[in-house]
């Protein structure tokens, strides 16, 4: 009897983003895998597989988009359906990780979502967890397999080299993001610089931008961030920035959350463009928003799912810069 040894890549969508899971099947030669997805009476999901995916490889594409906690506990169900399936391998690839922000206790008696969200992964049956700009770093420190953290960073400075005149700025929305700032501003033969603001403790999204640390006056100035969710933070910076004097504003983020009110407050900012990736399905609302630009992603994951499939380096694929 002769075993053939050779592996097989599958990768699956879930509901969230089935675009961008497409696109990476495609970059890659084959076809997303066959799910039937349906929901019992009471709102209950269901997942089922519609072929055989015993000792395969198995990648399952869901970015935690709105409604968010509908679409982390389809990915898990799907997970699950793998592992008692004899998939071989399980790896969740999640372009954008839900509830990041709930890194750390900020106040007695809060919890740590995002240990949660790495918790369930694992439980659920997943090898290995694949996401882009993650809101901290120390997320993958919750994940007791291996974790690679992508970045889009190779994809937006290639666009900003095209389109920003000199000379530039890289401003940080906070003290949080200065080191991505600066590692823009490397790339980008830029200054970096970053925004002081006092963020209130006992509200969501409620930020006042206080002062700039920095060169801005007389450059065209770049935000960079992880998310735009209701666009408070970047929206103050912007405004601050042409009080001080910058020349124009760009808004550069991997995430369009792009939260109520978020649209509204984008259109009204004295920002040129904003410019985010696809790791999320853009809002319906912000179909009309001129000034967005959306790049994609889907060859920095189809290329970081090639080299987890072939056991190559994917840290290669970055040039060092994702983590």
């Amino acid at each position: 009897m002769e075993i053939s040894s050779r592996k097989r890549l599958m990768i699956f969508s879930g509901s969230a983003n089935e675009g961008l899971a497409r696109e990476v099947a495609t970059i890659l030669g084959t076809t997303l895998g066959g799910v039937e997805r349906g929901a019992f009476a009471n709102g209950e999901i269901y997942v089922r597989f519609t072929e055989s995916v015993r000792g395969s490889d198995c990648f399952v594409v869901q970015s935690h988009t709105h409604p968010i906690n509908f679409h982390v506990m389809e990915q898990l169900i799907m997970i699950d359906a793998l592992k008692r399936a004899s998939a071989q391998r399980i790896t969740a690839v999640v372009p954008f990780y839900g509830y990041a922000r709930q890194d750390k206790k900020g106040r007695a008696r809060e919890p740590i979502t995002a240990r949660l969200v790495g918790d369930l992964f694992l439980t659920a049956g997943a090898d290995r967890i694949v996401s882009v700009d993650l809101h901290t770093q120390q997320i993958q420190g919750f994940i007791d397999r291996p974790f690679d953290h992508l970045t889009a960073l190779p994809v937006f400075v290639d666009y900003l080299r095209q389109v920003c005149e000199e000379p530039i700025t890289v401003v940080s929305p906070d003290t949080g993001r200065v080191r991505l700032a600066s590692r823009y501003a490397r790339h980008l033969d830029a200054t970096p610089a970053f925004v002081h603001k006092r963020r209130a403790a006992d509200k969501r999204n409620a930020v006042s931008a206080l002062e700039i640390v920095g060169e801005v006056t007389g450059r065209h100035c770049i935000i960079v961030d992880d998310m735009i969710d209701t666009a408070g933070t970047a929206v103050a910076a912007a405004e601050l920035l042409m009080e001080r004097g910058a020349l124009s504003v760009r808004l550069v983020a991997t995430h369009g959350v792009l939260s109520e009110p978020a649209v509204d407050r984008l259109k009204n900012a004295p920002i040129t463009e904003v410019v985010i990736s696809n790791t999320l399905p853009v809002p319906e609302d912000a179909a009309d928003l001129d000034k967005l630009t959306v790049l994609s992603i889907g060859k920095l994951l189809a290329g970081a799912v090639n080299a987890i499939f072939t056991d190559a380096s994917v840290s290669e694929i970055f040039e060092g810069e994702n983590m």
